[in-house]
């Protein structure tokens, strides 16, 4: 019967596995709002690029000439 008090009064003392347990928590947390922050931002940042592409193909295509002349 004692061994059993002070075993447990070991691991009431202990707090390591809270402590890693609090630190997992928090990184998920961080990646969640990552993730959330990402995907949010893609949409523009793939709009930016197709509009970058657009403009560079414009001006690497030949001039037209006007055919009225």
């Amino acid at each position: 019967m004692t061994a059993i008090r002070l075993m447990l009064h070991r691991l009431c003392g202990d707090e390591r596995g809270a402590t890693a347990i609090e630190y997992g928590l928090i990184v998920g947390l961080i990646a969640v709002t990552c993730i959330g922050a990402f995907s949010l931002m893609g949409g523009g940042a793939n709009g930016m690029w197709s509009s970058i592409s657009d403009q560079v193909t414009a001006a690497m295509a030949p001039p037209t000439t006007a055919a009225g002349g």
